[in-house]
Order: structure tokens, then C-alpha cells, then sequence
């Protein structure tokens, strides 16, 4: 009987046999996740071109523009130096300068798109309404404006390390593929908070104290050996995974030439680097994807 009910009487089918025969679908059914990479891919232009437009509006009130995603950090770098290098004495460190600087750099690529990548989704809710586009081009413009900046700032960091002592060598050259994973690692995470923030707007407010907490977890103000020091040898090993430490600890292994490491060797830094990049990345776009109709409404 139901049957009958959702049959066309002209042509003997029922609702879901005309609807495959013509290829017709739901409405607002969310497309397939390989379909919905390849329209992110469509939408590569737009993205990008959203990032550059992100990066201009957000220093074109500031006096000194643009030049404030370089002085940022630096101060930042200048207020730590001063408690944690002269009032306790890590500048014991080798080039503790460079070694702060690095650290500080790398964390807050990590920092400021998790942190803008809250609100992508909920600070976007009229573009979202109007247009209709693959919602994911929003975290992942936050993640390629930050990783413009953060391209500014090496500029920097690499004129800080060798103004402090460093020679250029060739393990600079492990500085690429240490960014470029964490830039994976990033894209992934701010899929994953953009969909969080979308449901619930206070973890926005919630965001800066955990950012706080990780940077003082990850060793960028001190000495990572002070983990092995004062940490039970599980809890040792556990930081050891900490994602943001490995990132910036391949960065200091590749400029400087005495920083303090970790007991973990090369390789297993790498084995580390590259899982949290794919469980990242393929577990952020996956969550996000999985509530793509959710955004903008309510």
C-alpha cells in the first residue's frame, strides 16, 4: 500500500525508483566526501583569494599595517626573554635568543589559527546565508592567512638566528617539510574548532586559556629537558607526542646548532610529525564535513 501511495500512476514507479532513474537526490543531502573535496578543490580561487583579503583587512586600521604580524611575536619574544631568560636564568641555554624566538614563531602559527579558526564558521554567518559555497573554504582561508604570515615572520626568525651566532647550513632545509606538515596539522585542527565553535560560541572565550596551557606544555619558553628532569619517565615519554613540541623542535633542530632536544631521536620526531599531520588533517576535514548542513542555521 505505501507502495502505491508514492507511485507515479503514469509510469507504474514509486518516488525512490524515478529519483534513481533521473539522478535526482534529497534535498540538502550533504555530498559524498570525495565530491565534497573536489568542490573544495573548485573553490581553491576563492579561498585564497579570501585569505589575501583577510590579511589586508586585519592590520588596515594599524599605523604600521602589515608590519605588525613581525613586531607581534618579536615583542612577545622581547616580555619573555626579559622573565624567563634574565629573571630565571634559562639563558643558560645556548643562544637562548634564537631559541626562544623559534619557538615562539612556530607556536603561534599553531595559536592564532586555532584561534581565528573558532569563529569561522560563527563570525561568517551572513556570507554563509547568502552564498552557497563548500563551508570549508572558511577555516581553511584562516589557515592559509596565517600561514602568510608566519612566511613573514621567518623572515625574521632566520635574520634573528643568524644575527645571533647560527651559520647557515643545510638542515635549514628541514625547515620546509616541519612547516608544511604542521600547516596540515593546522588546516585539520581549525576544520575540527570551526565546527566546535559553530556549536557552541563560548569556546571562544575558552580558547585562550587552553592555548596558554599548550604553549607552556610545549617547551617554547624553556628548556625541553626540564620535562625529562622533573616528569615521571611515562609522563616523560608521554610529552613526547605532543604535537606543537615536535613541530618546534624540528624547527630548532634545523637552526641551531646546540639547542636542547628531547631523548627522542630524528626519526621518530619525523614518525610523529607526519601522523599528527594525517590524523589531523584527515580527522579535521572528516568532522567538518560530517556537519556541513548544520552551518548557519538556527
Amino acid at each position: 500500500m505505501a507502495n502505491t501511495a508514492l507511485a507515479d500512476p503514469d509510469s507504474g514507479l514509486t518516488q525512490a525508483q524515478l529519483a534513481a532513474r533521473y539522478g535526482l537526490r534529497v534535498a540538502d543531502q550533504p555530498p559524498s566526501l570525495a565530491e565534497y573535496g573536489r568542490r573544495l578543490w573548485h573553490y581553491r580561487h576563492f579561498i585564497a583569494t579570501y585569505a589575501n583579503a583577510k590579511l589586508v583587512a586585519s592590520f588596515s586600521n594599524a599605523r604600521l599595517g602589515q608590519l605588525w604580524q613581525v613586531l607581534t611575536p618579536l615583542t612577545n619574544a622581547a616580555v619573555y626573554y626579559l622573565i624567563f631568560g634574565l629573571v630565571l636564568q634559562q639563558n643558560r641555554i645556548p643562544n637562548f635568543i634564537a631559541y626562544l624566538c623559534t619557538g615562539l614563531f612556530i607556536f603561534n602559527f599553531t595559536q592564532t589559527a586555532v584561534q581565528n579558526g573558532t569563529t569561522a564558521i560563527s563570525g561568517n554567518l551572513g556570507l554563509i546565508r547568502a552564498l552557497h559555497f563548500p563551508r570549508a573554504c572558511l577555516p581553511l582561508a584562516v589557515t592559509v592567512t596565517q600561514f602568510q604570515q608566519l612566511l613573514g615572520s621567518m623572515v625574521v626568525l632566520l635574520a634573528i638566528v643568524l644575527v645571533t651566532g647560527e651559520p647557515l647550513t643545510f638542515a635549514w632545509l628541514i625547515l620546509v617539510p616541519a612547516v608544511l606538515l604542521q600547516t596540515v596539522f593546522n588546516a585539520g585542527l581549525t576544520m575540527a574548532v570551526a565546527r566546535l565553535g559553530a556549536k557552541a560560541s563560548d569556546l571562544r572565550q575558552v580558547m585562550p586559556f587552553v592555548m596558554r596551557a599548550w604553549m607552556y606544555g610545549s617547551g617554547v619558553l624553556y628548556s625541553v629537558t626540564l620535562f625529562e628532569d622533573n616528569l615521571p619517565g611515562w609522563a616523560s615519554k608521554l610529552v613526547e607526542f605532543n604535537p606543537m613540541l615536535v613541530y618546534i623542535e624540528l624547527a630548532r633542530v634545523a637552526l641551531l646548532e646546540e639547542a636542547p632536544v628531547l631523548n627522542s631521536s630524528l626519526p621518530q620526531l619525523w614518525l610523529v610529525a607526519v601522523g599528527w599531520a594525517i590524523v589531523m588533517g584527515v580527522g579535521g576535514f572528516v568532522y567538518f564535513w560530517r556537519g556541513e548542513q548544520e552551518y548557519g542555521r538556527g
